[in-house]
């Protein structure tokens, strides 16, 4: 008959470290097998939000992001993506960060050269479903395609701005115009365009 192992202080202690032990080395190997797939993903993900903003192109904008650190005190700073089309500057694609009513908004903001936004896409939010999150929708987005902020301004008209707010979501659309204004003033500094370092933000400055 086997001998019944002890119950002891020691066992319990060396069952315990076994048990940690091999807990640690699955989770190592889980990350290490799903790092690359993870990063390719995320990667995909950007290029694509890229695509959606700013005209054709042939090189890879993620190879030199530019982080536009206007303000040593800004939290989410905006980071700057070159689009080329055979070496020659098509565009630029704008990630840039705001707080809304449910949190923060991430919006892709594309250029072009001239200053000109061309498209703008909604990378992430957390904005109240039928509210807030209606400004993923083309009608809303469609407002700031050809926008030239150097003499429009991105704000709702509550706030003296040329932008219809969405019905009962007025933080949510200060919050996508303080993105875009926060983009344009990141363009303006890669650009070296100092006319527009100025441009406003302040997604809840004021209450709906």
């Amino acid at each position: 008959m086997a001998q019944k192992i002890e119950s002891s202080l020691k066992n319990m202690v060396i069952s315990l470290l076994v048990i940690t032990l091999v807990a640690g080395l699955s989770l190592g190997f889980v990350q290490q097998v799903t790092k690359d797939p993870i990063a390719n993903a995320k990667q995909q993900k950007e290029i694509e939000a890229i695509s959606a903003v700013v005209p054709e192109f042939n090189n890879n904008p993620l190879e030199q992001p530019i982080p536009a650190i206007i303000y040593i005190d800004e939290v989410n700073f905006p980071v700057v993506y070159t689009a080329k089309k055979d070496s020659v500057v098509v565009g630029y694609a704008v990630l840039a960060t705001s707080s809304g009513f449910g949190g923060n908004v991430r919006i892709m903001v594309g250029f072009t050269p001239d200053g000109k936004i061309y498209n703008t896409s909604v990378v992430s939010h957390q904005e109240t479903p039928g509210l807030g999150d209606k400004m993923t929708t083309e009608k809303f987005r469609s407002q700031f395609l050809g926008f030239d902020c150097k003499t429009q301004k991105a704000r709702v008209k509550k706030d003296g701005g040329d932008i219809d707010a969405l019905t009962a979501a007025t933080i949510s659309s200060r919050a996508f115009c303080a993105a875009i204004n926060k983009a344009y003033r990141a363009f303006c500094y890669v650009t070296k365009d100092e006319s527009g370092l100025d441009a406003e933000s302040g997604a809840t400055k004021h209450n709906n």
